[in-house]
């Protein structure tokens, strides 16, 4: 039944800004932060990090709302390969609102399929989000 629920629909100009998101020649870690404007019913950007370490972006995720995050990773194989994954990490702490809580994993597979992401993770605490906990969801797409 949750597959089907859309409660939000995607901004255009996120789908474009994600778009070329996607196809960013830069080599460092940059992410987009997401939020839903409840007014307006749409995922909109709520803020835009470029060159930001794992633990800089958890710092910017708040402790007790939702958020959607695309991040372009520097990923260091142990054969010597770097790669960029694109991963879509949904930040859902324990402590939201149950309403926004809904809101949020309402629109989540939308906003997936929306952007094509593969790599699609959640977090409920924010402190778990370490560069160990991205290195090992990481490790099943190798």
């Amino acid at each position: 039944m949750s597959e089907s629920l859309v409660v939000c629909e995607v901004d255009e100009d996120l789908v474009k800004k994600l778009k070329k998101f996607r196809f960013r020649k830069e080599t460092n870690n940059a992410a987009i932060i997401m939020k839903i404007d409840k007014d307006t019913q749409l995922v909109i950007v709520d803020e835009e990090l470029e060159d930001v370490s794992i633990d800089d972006l958890k710092d910017e995720l708040p402790e007790r709302q939702p958020r959607f995050v695309v991040y372009s990773y520097r990923y260091h194989h142990d054969d010597g390969r770097v790669s960029y994954p694109l991963c879509f990490i949904f930040s859902s702490p324990a402590g939201c609102k149950p309403e926004q809580q809904m809101m949020y994993a309402g629109s989540k597979n939308k906003l997936v399929q929306t952007l094509e992401l593969s790599k699609v993770f959640e977090v409920r605490n924010t402190e778990d989000l370490t560069e160990e906990w991205l290195r090992e969801k990481l490790g099943f797409f190798r």
